[in-house]
């Protein structure tokens, strides 16, 4: 089974672009998109429900143009929801569960919490309640998550882990959250695959041709628990595809 997840920063605008035909020619069995920024009425229906996939669309619902997630999945799950189920964390539509034979899926647009406190402290909360919320569905069944997670997890996951310190995305308080996600059994599936390969990163700013030159960050991510942790067979990042100012990253697993 064949999974990608994106950050497209846009489905109206990433889909105008010659770099869409990236959907056309992507053999996934899961697409999952992350800051989509559109209401699916606003897409015609070919957009919406692409042949050949059961599709699903979270919206934000507190602010237009913002945040939303997306799966296109070939297999029909046994189930599907949307946003945490505590509605402190609902409205931002960052969140799709959707519940298969083998595994539940998670396509998460995690927060940024660049814009001030109170946003990191959201960023922090819904972490926790996030992670909360897969180990109550684990008992069921293992756990897929992809999608930006917004913080990169080691100084091998940025280019400039020193100047970006103080920096939200790569602050320590963020970084001891996914110490504590990965200390709980969940695989960063691609450093189980690549290992401490260097300069492997999904997201670069558009200022400084900070792409051209690499200088990235790694914030998107496959985790797996450990349960499947037998069962991963590739994982990558797919950085010459371009369109977005991240890029797909995709995991492979022999389900």
């Amino acid at each position: 089974m064949k999974l990608v997840s994106w950050n497209v920063n846009g489905f109206r605008a990433i889909s105008a672009k010659p770099e869409w035909e990236w959907f056309n020619s992507c053999d996934a069995d899961i697409i999952a998109l992350q800051e989509t920024k559109v209401h699916p009425e606003q897409l015609d229906e070919t957009q919406r429900n692409p042949e050949g996939f059961s599709a699903f669309w979270q919206a934000s619902h507190v602010k237009k143009g913002y945040s939303g997630v997306a799966v296109f999945s070939r297999q029909k799950p046994l189930n599907n929801t949307f946003e945490l189920p505590d509605a402190k964390w609902q409205g931002e539509g960052r969140l799709i569960h959707l519940e298969y034979p083998k595994f539940h899926f998670f396509n998460v647009y995690f927060p940024n919490g660049q814009q001030n406190e109170t946003r990191l402290n959201y960023k922090l909360g819904y972490y926790d309640a996030f992670l909360e919320q897969a180990e109550k569905l684990r008992k069921d069944k293992p756990i897929v998550v992809c999608g930006d997670f917004n913080t990169a997890h080691r100084p091998i996951d940025l280019a400039r882990p020193k100047e970006n310190e103080g920096v939200s995305g790569f602050l320590p308080i963020e970084r001891a959250w996914l110490d504590k996600f990965t200390a709980c059994g969940y695989i960063d599936t691609l450093r189980q695959v690549r290992n401490d390969e260097k300069a492997l990163y999904s997201w670069w700013s558009y200022r400084m041709k900070a792409r051209a030159r690499n200088v990235g960050w790694r914030i998107d991510y496959f985790f797996v628990s450990s349960e499947l942790k037998d069962n991963i067979k590739d994982a990558w990042i797919e950085n010459n595809v371009f369109g977005s100012d991240h890029c797909p990253v995709g995991l492979e697993l022999d389900i």
